[in-house]
């Protein structure tokens, strides 16, 4: 899509370079009929015309390439984080700038020997005659089809540039499901190793949470191996207790999430159906699952889903096959939300923390105050449990939804700077053959206004002319 938008404003700019030197071609149209007539053969003429196209061109091309490495710094900078591999090294090489020079020369001798051409072939005793005016004239529709084609192709990538920024506009708006605001994420990156057995993850983590809840503005913490936006780090398939599968490995798929009780109330998330993890959901208990409204949807349209048990194979930590199926009783579901990002959502399944423990998990606050102030804070507490233990990915909840929409902003961007481009050199183009042809209808629109034409009238022809 994008080397497309590159060709359209190549071709743009081809179009208003040829629809130049054909007029410049044009206007002097008499001094090659004189050269002409002298004895210059229209070789001569053609490969002179030619080599300025040629010297336009190179100039052209270096220029580009210059402006090329402002710019490629720039787009760089807008890049959203995380699009490119580590490994990348974006700049201008060698066999870019061959294939640029390459194309350059190409566009500038194919779309200047066509105007070359057609003015090394006229009618010498015409031109002659008539100093160029009716020959200029009779010629005009080659200049404005060029103007038409650079404003068709600017018409489509205005569109184009319009339908990213309305999506932007769409995505920025969207209702994500749960709120955003006075909300702090962080991720505590446990060594393979550090925490072994269901018992060790559950007293790690329940200290964590009780010392977080104790930070000054802290209304509510939990600990899940997924959040909204995020996504869930686990897909597991699954079957319907009641509803037999032939083949395993058909069984249908969803995202696995373990989630402390507070996860819904600190996310904002409302229970629809059902009830939400408590407290007494915990390893010893009836194993419950909550879904979402996408799974709902997508696999128990027509039953009552809190009537339903799914069987999923039970995760272990440290060992990397999967454990012997496990059946959990849905106890609710809750609303659509956006967890695979602002653009939509998938069937998700949510278990208690308690009953199936991960080492790794993701830690969200929700404060009263500014998420921000209590950065420090948080560092400090996870420090006093472990000091050889980092905390990474602290950022607010509206600064992970902000990233998201990273790559909608850079192509809006990038669809919204093609656009201005091809809009301006359409318009330049425009300009110069609207300007040309009223230089060289100097002496007409002079005759008209000696004999009683108004300035407005004569104002008002050439713009409906230039709109047509």
């Amino acid at each position: 899509m994008r080397l497309g938008a590159v060709g359209f404003v190549l071709l743009i700019a081809c179009a208003n370079v040829a629809n130049l030197l054909l007029a410049r071609g044009m206007a002097r149209q008499r001094e090659v009929a004189v050269r002409a007539s002298l004895g210059a053969s229209r070789g001569r003429l053609f490969r002179q015309l030619f080599t300025e196209s040629a010297i336009l061109a190179a100039a052209g091309g270096v220029l580009g390439i210059a402006l090329a490495f402002w710019l490629t710094q720039v787009i760089m900078a807008l890049v959203p984080p995380n699009t490119l591999p580590s490994e990348a090294d974006v700049r201008m090489s060698i066999p870019v700038l061959i294939f640029t020079l390459s194309v350059t020369m190409l566009s500038g001798l194919l779309f200047g020997s066509a105007p070359a051409w057609q003015v090394t072939h006229p009618n010498l005793t015409d031109v002659l005659k008539q100093a160029g005016r009716s020959m200029i004239a009779g010629r005009q529709w080659t200049r404005r089809l060029f103007v038409v084609t650079e404003f068709a192709l600017a018409l489509t990538l205005l569109a184009g540039a319009g339908l990213a920024i309305a999506s932007l506009v769409k995505l920025t708006t969207v209702d994500l499901g749960f709120r955003t605001d006075h909300l702090l994420t962080f991720s505590v990156p446990v060594a393979d190793g550090r925490l072994t057995g269901q018992e060790q993850i559950g007293v790690f983590y329940r200290q964590l949470l009780e010392k977080t809840r104790a930070i000054p503005g802290v209304i509510s913490a939990s600990a899940s191996t997924g959040m909204p936006v995020y996504g869930t780090n686990f897909g597991m398939p699954f079957s319907i207790v009641g509803q037999p599968v032939k083949d395993p490995a058909q069984r249908p798929g969803a995202g696995f999430n373990m989630v402390t009780p507070d996860y819904f109330s600190t996310f904002g998330i409302p229970i629809q159906r059902g009830r939400a993890f408590t407290e007494r959901d915990t390893e010893g208990a009836p194993r419950v699952a909550i879904v979402n409204d996408a799974f709902v949807r997508q696999y128990m349209k027509d039953v009552d889903p809190l009537q339903q048990r799914i069987v999923v194979e039970q995760l272990i930590p440290g060992v990397t096959r999967l454990g012997p199926g496990v059946e959990w009783r849905i106890v609710g579901v809750y609303r659509a939300v956006r967890n695979g990002g602002p653009r939509g959502d998938f069937p998700e399944i949510d278990v208690p923390f308690a009953q199936s423990p991960w080492p790794q998990a993701a830690m969200a606050i929700r404060t009263t105050l500014d998420p921000d102030s209590a950065r420090r804070s948080v560092e400090a507490v996870v420090q006093s449990i472990d000091r050889d233990l980092p905390v990474s990915d602290l950022q607010t909840m509206d600064q992970i939804v902000d990233r998201a929409l990273a790559g909608d902003r850079f192509k809006a961007f990038l669809f919204g700077g093609f656009a201005a481009v091809a809009l301006v050199l359409a318009a330049l183009g425009i300009y110069g053959v609207m300007s040309f042809s009223v230089a060289q209808r100097t002496h007409e629109i002079g005759l008209r206004m000696a004999l009683g034409a108004g300035r407005e009238r004569v104002v008002r022809e050439i713009l409906v002319e230039g709109m047509g």
